[in-house]
């Protein structure tokens, strides 16, 4: 009997093992290269921004593009994988404000393509809204 639930134990621990073993998307690790398109929209005003560039190390343990912006303290709250898409919620304090929002990637291997949603203090009253459209190709190893 007591074997019976040993063997039951180990085979569960097997599969609880294992399923953590697929929790990251089908990435490639290394330096990406990150394209960033993004709208802002406030009252009564719609700017569309230059697309930028910048480059990131993504690993499997860390596969959330992030650029740091300097005065701006970002936490991610939520990351969540479902095969090859990552989502996750963020909260960034800098002196203007809160401001916190939802991002989507797909991965497909050295490729991704996403979108991130923002909301932030608009300084006329009210709330901003930024729309950003991101893609990444891995560039190579990460430096």
């Amino acid at each position: 009997m007591n074997k019976k639930l040993l063997l039951s134990l180990v085979v569960m621990l097997s599969l609880i093992c294992a399923s953590f073993a697929v929790a990251a998307p089908d990435m490639k690790e290394g330096q990406w290269e990150i394209t960033v398109a993004s709208k802002m929209e406030m009252p009564g005003m719609s700017v569309a921004m230059p697309p930028a560039k910048y480059t990131q190390c993504l690993t499997k343990s860390d596969f959330v593009p992030n650029k740091k912006e300097p005065g701006q303290e970002c936490e991610k709250m939520s990351v969540n994988v479902s095969g090859n898409t990552v989502s996750w919620s963020i909260t960034c304090k800098s002196k203007e404000g809160t401001m916190k929002g939802t991002g989507k990637i797909t991965y497909k291997g050295n490729t991704y393509e996403g979108v991130m949603n923002m909301t932030f203090p608009n300084q006329g009253g009210g709330e901003g809204k930024m729309t950003s459209n991101m893609t990444g190709k891995w560039v190579g190893n990460c430096k």
